[in-house]
């Protein structure tokens, strides 16, 4: 994407533009439905781009094109990049071929081939064939890539420096390429055969002597990534460095694109998304949750719920098991969902942590057992807490001493027992090459509702002399 028009010298926006926010949004849709256009079109004039996607995304289907026809041209192209995938659909089938056209061809390549992807086959094969040779070229090869890979959301656009050139010959270069170029702040060094050789600032060029060569100033042990790489490691490459965008080359090191910080973030997002979802048994596929079809969210989300449902037979059979303490003591029954409910709970709790630790890397070099041992421990704390606290609480709910004890010790090794199994079940699944996110959590709640239950009436049993 380009970068934010309109900015303070800072490079934040002025407080004029953030508060002009809400009111785009609110009166947007207003001017509109009274086709006061010519008021509309001054409302948007001077609101940032993502602003005024943000604006066109919350209006009714039919007012989204009218209000996208308000914009010049070029604030249009740099608007549509901003927009939700669903809206930029939208928008090409309300859009005359010419009007759809015009739109991609000015696209950046990686966020043109990102919309393509989403796209029916015919309807790219059409747009493909219409673009610029250029314009098709360089998204034919992103296109070419595995999805979720480096190539596939890198961009060609960058500018590229011969060693042999000086800062004058460098900058005059510069001057002639920037404003097609997606990044200038970062310039690489190529060779005859385009194979990567360093990287200099753009910070550094401007303070070198003119006669200086590039060879000179520039760095040559360079960070970059493979066309192939996974772009979760490049989001990570980038956040380690804190760049603002990371070099990609082919097997041969040559040098085909640069991944920009902004497509970062936006495979950040969408990877929190979908971890976040699968925590949850709830899995989304590609498309957005809030937007796909609620007949296929309930087919995605009752899987985990009948395995679940299943296996919490588990459950009733201990229960029935132990049919025996339960007729001496009723009392025992009326604390079996709040043991099982605190399991599951710090069970959750760990697992979330180690799933987040393995997702990031966090817990590359640290050993699994030493993980384990910890939450084990941290298991033990909250335990003791806890059950002091339900100890009192049953006993000024029932009266019976030994039914007191017998919960709060159950809760003790219930917490130990769910923060192991909460923080060796996501390294189990990982090693068996699972997702550990998708299958922690199902697995940790049956796991520690069934031994909990087993604990807690055997504990019961044992204290009660039963």
């Amino acid at each position: 994407m380009t970068a934010l028009k309109n900015e303070s010298p800072s490079g934040s926006p002025s407080l004029s533009q953030t508060e002009l926010r809400p009111i785009v949004r609110s009166q947007l849709q207003l001017l509109l439905e009274a086709n006061n256009l010519p008021e509309a079109k001054a409302l948007l004039a001077p609101a940032q781009p993502a602003d005024i996607a943000e604006a066109i995304e919350d209006l009714p289907n039919p007012l989204q094109a009218i209000a996208f026809r308000l914009l010049p041209k070029d604030e249009a192209i740099e608007v549509y990049e901003y927009l939700d995938l669903e809206v930029q659909q939208s928008l090409i089938e309300e859009f005359r071929g010419q009007d759809v056209l015009d739109i991609v061809e000015q696209m950046s390549p990686d966020d043109r081939a990102r919309l393509f992807d989403e796209l029916p086959a015919k309807v790219v094969t059409r747009l493909l064939s219409q673009l610029s040779p250029k314009e098709r070229g360089a998204t034919a090869l992103l296109l070419g890539y595995e999805p979720g890979t480096a190539g596939r959301i890198m961009t060609p656009e960058y500018i590229s420096l011969e060693e042999g050139w000086d800062a004058t010959q460098a900058l005059a270069h510069i001057r002639s390429l920037a404003r097609a170029s997606e990044m200038i702040y970062y310039l690489y060094v190529t060779d005859s055969s385009r194979r990567l050789t360093g990287i200099l600032s753009l910070r550094d060029l401007v303070v070198a002597q003119p006669e200086q060569t590039i060879g000179d100033i520039m760095v040559r042990e360079v960070v970059s990534v493979q066309t192939d790489t996974a772009q979760e490691d490049v989001a990570r490459l980038i956040q380690r460095y804190d760049f603002l965008a990371l070099p990609v080359v082919d097997a041969e090191r040559r040098l085909v694109g640069i991944v920009t910080v902004d497509d970062v973030l936006d495979v950040l997002e969408a990877e929190a998304t979908k971890e976040i979802y699968q925590l949850g048994g709830v899995q989304s596929g590609d498309a957005s949750y809030f937007q796909t079809n609620l007949l296929t969210v309930a087919q995605r989300r009752v899987v985990w719920l009948l395995v679940l449902l299943i296996t919490n037979t588990g459950t009733s059979a201990v229960i029935r098991s132990q049919q025996d303490v339960l007729e001496q003591v009723v009392a025992l029954t009326a604390f079996i969902p709040l043991l099982i409910g605190t399991g599951g709970n710090v069970g959750a709790q760990s697992s979330t942590v180690i799933i987040r630790g393995l997702n990031t890397d966090e817990l590359r070099s640290t050993k699994p057992w030493a993980v384990i041992g910890r939450e084990a421990i941290a298991g033990a704390f909250l335990g003791i807490m806890l059950g002091a606290v339900v100890l009192l609480w049953a006993y000024l709910l029932q009266g019976n001493l030994v039914v007191a004890i017998a919960v709060g010790t159950s809760l003790v090794s219930i917490s130990v027992l769910a923060s192991v199994a909460g923080s060796s079940l996501p390294f189990l699944f990982q090693r068996l090459g699972f997702d550990p996110a998708l299958m922690s959590a199902p697995f940790i709640t049956t796991f520690v509702d069934v031994l909990g239950v087993m604990i807690y009436l055997n504990v019961a049993r044992l204290i009660l002399k039963l």
